[in-house]
């Protein structure tokens, strides 16, 4: 059974959410004022269309999705949707736990259209795999970028490989132009 903090013991949002996916739904947190559903990954799709579609609910809006690295925690990887009803003016975050072995996530592109970069910059950071994406590849990194920068255990400084040496002073500074 899922646990519902006190303050959220009334809160029609979480009780629709528990009542309709139960045990898909393993914890509800509540912090700083801010609503969490933990959600397997298994439902995820399922628990964001239910989201936009009930009519009480109207979480027509993804502000956010957001990668987590939890190292040394496991499950390692995390990503979480940031939601927003536009028309009842409340938020609430979904959040996804995946194991490091095994970092994939369905793509709520299908649900919200804006998921589509937001998913490819977490791919690209995190390298979190969002299955049914229908654009997945690099979005800020160049293609043949080695790793995912935002990973904890990912080197400050970059691979060897993926660290330029730094060019000797031209008579311009650092910088050369083609005449130098």
């Amino acid at each position: 059974m899922t646990s519902i903090p006190k303050e959220l013991e009334q809160d029609a949002d979480v009780l629709r959410f528990v009542g309709r996916f139960g045990e898909a739904i393993p914890g509800v947190v509540y912090f700083q004022g801010e609503t969490t559903l933990l959600v397997d990954r298994e439902s995820l799709l399922d628990v964001c269309r239910f989201a936009v579609e009930e009519e009480a609910l109207q979480f027509n809006f993804l502000a956010d999705v957001a990668g987590v690295d939890r190292l040394p925690e496991t499950p390692r990887f995390e990503v979480n949707y940031h939601l927003l009803s536009l028309s009842r003016a409340r938020r609430i975050r979904l959040k996804c736990r995946l194991p490091e072995e095994d970092p994939q996530i369905p793509s709520v592109t299908s649900v919200w259209a804006t998921a589509d970069w937001l998913e490819r910059e977490v791919f690209d950071l995190f390298g979190i795999h969002f299955e049914g994406h229908p654009d997945l590849r690099r979005i800020l990194c160049p293609e043949d970028w080695n790793g995912y920068p935002l990973r904890k255990d990912y080197p400050l400084f970059g691979y060897e490989e993926t660290v330029p040496s730094p060019k000797a002073p031209t008579k311009r500074g650092w910088y050369s132009t083609l005449s130098d």
